[in-house]
């Protein structure tokens, strides 16, 4: 019996725009993918804003259904935009970095090549993070739901005063609290608006999320890690101009006694990295820890 030619493996690239240059990696990280055999498409905002070159565009519910995998070039806010777009599909991540700190889109532009040549070929560490999901519900009704990689935050408007929230975990009161807001966040957000509003840092396969009081009134009020399974809910006592941010991309306003409902969402992502990838070197590189070769403490 003849047999059937498999048809051929879908590679989507996804790649921020408005980056000086960035068409010249495209065009190498493309041929190599399509001399290795794959399909290569662009997700479509990325063929409107690069130009497609004969190659098929795609939309991000497309490349979902039928990629993959999804390789995006950019820095962290391109990959959280993405993520949170393909969490529902189940579908592996792949970042290179184009931006600034890439905690999460890893791989070097100079490196891009080799790397991907590594992972395509089985030899990869999968890595799967968690994600949020909030609804804001008013009068009983939900208003507005969405997904967060990096956290949700509950915040003042410019020039408004503090807010007043409480704070309910799987229904028992946590506290009140005045404050400017409240973060709440995944491991992967950990080591963004988090950690610079002075929370503590989560390793990805850290079962918590992470609550992060802003500029809090009382001094007491401290960052507290909670089961990855609770239910927090956080309800709008007083305040004004107050909204929701989910990663920074997507937001609603919000009304005084509204309550937030944020819960791990049932989706998550998988990031694939080159073999010598370590979460601790990643943490070295980016906050700039001190690297010492050897055993001996160096002293100041």
């Amino acid at each position: 019996m003849p047999v059937t030619p498999q048809p051929q493996k879908i590679i989507a690239l996804v790649v921020r725009q408005n980056t000086p240059g960035i068409e010249e990696p495209v065009g190498r990280l493309t041929e190599f993918l399509a001399a290795s055999g794959y399909r290569v498409v662009y997700e479509t905002d990325t063929a409107a804003h690069l130009g497609t070159h004969g190659i098929e565009a795609m939309s991000v519910a497309e490349i979902g259904e039928q990629a993959s995998y999804a390789v995006v070039m950019g820095g962290d806010g391109t990959m959280l935009g993405i993520a949170r777009q393909l969490a529902q599909y189940d579908i592996p991540l792949i970042g290179i970095n184009s931006g600034r700190l890439g905690f999460i889109t890893d791989i070097p532009i100079d490196r891009m090549v080799p790397a991907l040549d590594e992972i395509l070929q089985g030899q990869a560490k999968a890595e799967e993070r968690t994600l949020l999901e909030a609804r804001v519900v008013r009068d009983g009704q939900q208003i507005f739901c969405a997904v967060a990689f990096n956290d949700v935050v509950v915040a003042r408007g410019a020039g408004a005063g503090m807010v007043e929230l409480k704070l309910t975990v799987d229904g028992e009161f946590m506290y009140n609290q005045r404050a400017d807001g409240l973060i709440v966040s995944t491991p992967t957000g950990s080591t963004a608006y988090a950690l610079s509003a002075g929370g503590p840092l989560l390793h990805p396969r850290v079962q918590g999320i992470v609550l992060v009081p802003i500029a809090p009134h009382a001094l007491s009020n401290r960052p507290i890690v909670v089961p990855e399974s609770s239910e927090i809910v956080v309800e709008l006592v007083a305040g004004r101009d107050i909204s929701v941010n989910f990663d920074m991309q997507t937001f609603t306003s919000a009304q005084l006694g509204d309550h937030i409902v944020i819960s791990r969402s049932p989706h998550t992502i998988t990031f694939l990295h080159p073999r010598d990838w370590s979460y601790y070197h990643t943490l070295r590189e980016k906050l700039h820890w001190n690297e010492y070769p050897t055993n001996e403490v160096k002293l100041a």
